[in-house]
């Protein structure tokens, strides 16, 4: 048995945050789209076209990448049950870390090699690097009960963000200065910076999960063979989570809020990259300029969303936060130049690195005290995220292929947020309702 808070396991914890964080901000927000746009974006018989050819089918170029986005996410949140039963029975969640971190950093580096005529293959890894990605978090969210007490999960979960931050922005920098400066280190093929960035990133992202690997709980393993009806066990599991979710009434309305405002709010973060590119034409050094604005401003919103919690309590900041977030939705339909970008970017970053650390610590505090199967919960809330992202990435998607316009898709995710308030706000009132039993 090992203790709760100790200082160096919760900042071995929070390093994983900073490996893998890497990927979010290259590959999600600032490089990649740059890149992805920019090859997909053709010229044919002297007119521009954002349209391309996958596997024979056609798509727009942003929409393709929207989908397969979903796909992958759809995926993890398929396996996820599975895995995480395997995990709760062997008591090797940190092996599953091992695992997906393997394959998210060998699919950025494998990115190296994707130009325009190995699109399928570019897509196919970009979908890759985010099941590995999504499901390391899975596991590495599932230690916060076991390395910090109820008091103090606020102030862990914000610490891992940071550390995400920090560490993201660092290889940002220096991928920054290949792309911006190729002619210092004497590169000419123009496509050599942002995939020598892809590289780095998968350097960066193994590297570094090293940290948590050789300090955070081996656990009790158990190795015993594993029936079948084990692994289905997984599922069955969600199934008695959803059933004792049933007794916990504040817990169960605040998941239906997370999974609506969930969908707004992880959309924004994985198109935003495309909606600067594609709508505004910032091209990469505005882009990424704009996504460290929106990462440096994350880390005050994390703690500073951490410190207003502990005045206010948790759902009432968090109504707060989903307020803002419905107001820059409808924003972003309105928006002309990049100045506003800016502007609309830094007020993202500060609700953006709250929302997240928030929702976390706030379900791991309405979780029942001593739970022993802390994964499947944590399994159970990473699924109502990624099912929230792969309906929020398809509507995206499917709004600016049948409108035309990535405005529409953008003001239509206010919808989302404006039903997660709502919940939110019931949820609120049966928390008040039980404090007064």
């Amino acid at each position: 048995m090992y203790l709760k808070n100790n200082k160096k396991t919760i900042r071995a914890w929070a390093m994983f945050d900073w490996a893998n964080s890497a990927y979010n901000l290259v590959i999600t927000s600032t490089i990649f789209p740059a890149y992805y746009t920019a090859i997909t974006s053709t010229t044919v018989h002297g007119h521009s076209t954002d349209k391309v050819q996958f596997f024979g089918f056609s798509f727009v170029n942003t929409a393709l990448s929207n989908y397969a986005l979903a796909v992958a996410y759809l995926i993890i949140a398929l396996i996820t049950p599975l895995l995480t039963a395997t995990a709760d029975y062997r008591g090797n969640k940190r092996i599953f870390m091992k695992l997906f971190t393997w394959l998210g950093a060998l699919a950025c580096c494998g990115l190296y090699f994707f130009k325009l005529e190995t699109l399928e293959l570019g897509v196919i890894l970009f979908a890759l690097a985010a099941i590995g990605y999504c499901g390391g978090i899975v596991f590495n969210n599932s230690y916060l009960p076991d390395i910090a007490t109820p008091d103090q999960q606020d102030r862990v979960s914000a610490k891992g963000f940071a550390y995400g931050y920090i560490g993201s922005v660092l290889l940002q920098i220096i991928c920054f200065v290949f792309v911006l400066k190729p002619d210092l280190f004497g590169i000419t093929d123009a496509s050599f910076p942002a995939r020598l960035s892809f590289l780095l990133v998968g350097i960066w992202w193994i590297a570094f999960a090293y940290i948590p690997f050789s300090v955070l709980p081996k656990g009790s393993p158990n190795y015993n063979k594993i029936a079948k009806s084990k692994i289905a066990s997984g599922y069955d599991e969600l199934r008695k989570v959803w059933s004792r979710l049933s007794e916990m009434p504040v817990l169960k309305t605040f998941l239906v809020a997370y999974f609506f405002y969930a969908m707004g709010v992880q959309t924004i973060m994985l198109v935003a990259a495309n909606f600067g590119e594609k709508i505004l034409h910032l091209g990469t050094s505005k882009l990424i300029a704009t996504i460290l604005i929106i990462q440096l401003v994350a880390i005050l919103g994390a703690y500073a969303m951490s410190r207003l919690s502990q005045v206010f309590g948790n759902i009432k900041v968090l109504l707060f936060v989903v307020f803002i977030w419905i107001c820059t939705c409808i924003c972003a339909y309105f928006i002309q130049n990049e100045f506003q970008f800016y502007a609309l970017a830094a007020v993202v970053g500060l609700i953006m690195g709250g929302i997240q650390s928030l929702s976390r610590s706030t379900f791991s505090k309405f979780l029942p005290l001593d739970t022993p199967d802390t994964a499947s919960y944590f399994s159970f809330y990473d699924v109502t995220e990624k099912l929230a992202i792969v309906a929020g990435l398809f509507s995206f998607g499917f709004i600016e292929e049948l409108t035309g316009n990535m405005r529409n898709s953008a003001v239509a995710l206010a919808l989302f947020f404006v039903i997660g308030f709502v919940m939110l706000f019931v949820t609120r009132s049966k928390e008040v309702g039980l404090a007064k039993r």
